[in-house]
């Protein structure tokens, strides 16, 4: 029977989460703040009902299997849809893909390619939006980067993170978290891989703030100088694989190595936001090394994106 006297939705203004440049320092530490609760205390059904929609145009692992047992944790349900599991594979805009979705589940995580296809997703969509990644951004590392590095120095300020090769989505949003939460931070690329200039401009600005030391050069060595963190990634992405073979050229004194760490503190701690390519970005003796924290980096995905969901959903 048809109730004629319904109230009215009461609206509420929802929060994306598109790029750490969104949030300031109190809610990127709130954030982990709340990651180190969940990793104590996993199991919290507070999302009990809600349903995350999961979309992914590049492949994934660590993106996938965290955020389906994050939901899991948190006591909602995740649904992976693949590029041919939706009609965006065929044509359908944007702007329609997330009004329909706005009405079957209560977020979405998508993983895809321009970071403006997730710009329209959420301007369309009456329900959070969360970066999985893009082409420009890569949020959710760099919270678990942010973890990790607290984890293992219990400070942000005085310390210096270098992060060593493509001047990528990881390095943009690395950059950010480093300037908003008043780390320091270099990136040693080769001439013609720099980040983005707008990107580096507003990491400065936001570094100025909040005493961070933000440094790009061509240097590796410089770049690692008394660094207590070393961070890479792959030298070619997704989408840059007919690049391999010129990026392999171009970044060969960029690799990790025993010659370049040593440049570093001694008690560094090495970085990656995986998958890796040993040999290539990095030898197998640093990554598989006693200085190295990846897999516990890997492990602060699942912990980060819980927090998020739960300030988001909850």
């Amino acid at each position: 029977m048809i109730n004629v006297k319904q109230k009215k939705p009461t609206t509420v203004e929802k929060r994306d989460f598109l790029t750490l440049l969104d949030y300031s320092k109190e809610e990127i530490i709130q954030l982990i703040d709340e990651a180190f609760a969940l990793e104590e205390n996993p199991i919290q059904p507070v999302l009990k009902g809600k349903t995350l929609a999961m979309i992914f145009e590049k492949s994934s692992t660590r993106t996938r299997v965290s955020f389906e047992t994050g939901m899991l944790h948190l006591g909602g349900h995740a649904l992976f849809l693949s590029s041919q599991d939706l009609q965006l594979g065929r044509g359908e805009p944007v702007s329609d893909t997330a009004k329909v979705l706005s009405g079957y589940v209560d977020a979405i995580m998508i993983r895809t390619f321009g970071h403006d296809k997730i710009e329209e997703l959420a301007k369309h969509a009456s329900i959070p939006v969360i970066n999985g990644l893009t082409d420009l951004f890569h949020p959710c590392q760099a919270l678990a980067d942010l973890k990790t590095i607290y984890r293992l120095k219990e400070k942000f300020n005085g310390v210096k993170t270098a992060y060593l090769g493509d001047g990528n989505n990881v390095a943009h949003s690395l950059m950010i978290a480093a300037a908003k939460v008043g780390m320091d931070f270099s990136l040693g690329c080769p001439v013609g891989y720099e980040p983005d200039p707008s990107i580096v401009k507003e990491a400065k600005k936001l570094a100025e703030e909040t005493g961070a030391k933000i440094v790009i050069t061509n240097d590796p060595i410089e770049a690692v100088h008394n660094a207590d963190i070393i961070y890479t990634d792959v030298w070619a992405s997704m989408g840059q694989e007919s690049e391999q073979q010129q990026r392999l050229v171009a970044f060969k004194d960029f690799q990790v190595n025993d010659a370049l760490v040593s440049h570093a503190k001694a008690d560094y701690h090495f970085l990656h936001c995986l998958p890796a390519h040993r040999e290539e970005e990095v030898t197998a003796s640093i990554i598989d090394g006693e200085h190295s924290a990846v897999f516990e980096q890997a492990e602060n995905r699942l912990h980060v994106q819980k927090a998020l969901l739960k300030k988001l959903l909850g």
